[in-house]
């Protein structure tokens, strides 16, 4: 299910974002993540950026989906 629409302005990147549920397995790292983990919201407040930790606090709402601008960083 689509849960948002990120837009970066700096860089023109639009991501869209997906809720999804693991069917088994761990997390691992890939090419594109040095590291991979599962996070408690409280982690995921304190070791992201606003603009990346609110896809995953969107995903978690029933109320979307949400279109969000950011500078990579922040909300805008």
């Amino acid at each position: 299910m689509l849960t948002g629409v990120y837009k970066n302005m700096n860089l023109g990147v639009v991501s869209l974002t997906f809720r999804c549920r693991p069917i088994g397995g761990e997390p691992r790292p890939s090419d594109e993540a040095l590291e991979s983990t599962w996070l408690t919201l409280d982690e995921v407040k304190q070791r992201m950026p606003e603009a990346r930790g609110i896809r995953i606090m969107d995903a978690l709402r029933e109320d979307g989906p949400f279109v969000r601008v950011h500078d990579g960083t922040r909300l805008l």
